[in-house]
């Protein structure tokens, strides 16, 4: 029998950077406007580079893995660990190489998740990004465990961990296999913990599925970039099964926060120092800071 095309549907326009802007540390911004889909202001491209892509409105656009880092670490300080490890499609899914290497064309990146150690306000760390642009940052077998080493690293060195998600959850072209990372990132947190390092996390837009079932909801502190959408099954799904309509805003950072499922909601112009100073009050940072 012929599977040819089983598998196939429409392109999904998040995979393909969606409202995200593709940038990193030493990209030199143009004078290109780009349009606030809240307010419609067109904006400088300059102007949002100073402030990391948050228009005056509020509204923050989806960035990439390396400036969320650039974001809150200190300047040249971040060093990649694993960078090559990647994925493969173990599975054999109809369509899946070509994929991951268009994926790998769009984002500049090897995967979903960048991982390595810098210093915040001079206190170090382990930090891990996910990428928005490479596959809406799914969750495959190299995703977890590139976490999971960068947890047991963290907890070797003992080091704080601080980690950015955005994902659209676990990668259904690896099957039981990205469901399984769940699980084992789940335990490297937890020996992390045990040790009495800190694990903070923030949550930027969207997070969702396997990826918020798991580690992305298991920091000691949970932050959540303004507006950001944080769940795991999405609201008409849940509405098509509890025959219910949900309260607007459902599974905005705003409600998440009213009810309990986040700490704080942090713009990202500030959570340099909102880092810093959670750091230093988790006693990170040296003593007499």
């Amino acid at each position: 029998m012929d599977f040819t095309g089983l598998f196939k549907k429409p392109a999904n326009t998040l995979e393909k950077g969606g409202r995200s802007v593709a940038v990193t540390e030493d990209d030199e911004p143009s004078e290109l406007c780009v349009a606030c889909p809240v307010c419609a202001a067109n904006i400088p491209v300059s102007e949002l580079w100073d402030r990391l892509y948050v228009c005056s409105c509020g509204y923050h656009f989806r960035i990439n893995a390396h400036l969320h880092l650039a974001a809150v670490v200190d300047k040249k300080s971040f060093e990649e660990i694993d960078a090559g490890l990647v994925g493969t499609d173990v599975l054999g899914f109809p369509g899946y190489a070509e994929k991951i290497e268009k994926a790998r064309a769009a984002s500049g990146e090897s995967e979903a998740v960048i991982t390595g150690a810098g210093s915040v306000g001079g206190i170090p760390a382990a930090l891990f990004a996910m990428e928005v642009d490479f596959m809406m940052g799914s969750m495959g077998a190299a995703v977890g465990e590139k976490i999971t080493r960068l947890f047991e690293y963290a907890t070797a060195q003992s080091l704080p961990v601080i980690g950015f998600s955005v994902s659209g959850g676990a990668r259904m072209q690896e099957g039981i296999i990205s469901l399984m990372q769940m699980a084992k990132v789940s335990a490297a947190v937890r020996r992390h913990a045990d040790a009495g390092l800190l694990y903070a996390v923030v949550l930027t837009d969207p997070t969702t599925g396997g990826v918020t079932a798991s580690f992305a909801m298991e920091g000691d502190v949970i932050i959540a970039e303004p507006e950001a959408l944080v769940g795991f099954a999405g609201q008409r799904v849940i509405e098509q099964n509890i025959h219910k309509k949900l309260p607007k805003g459902f599974q905005r950072s705003d409600f998440l926060l009213e009810h309990g499922f986040v700490d704080d909601i942090v713009p990202r112009t500030e959570q340099h120092a909102y880092l810093e100073r959670l750091l230093r009050l988790h006693g990170c940072g040296p003593e007499e800071a």
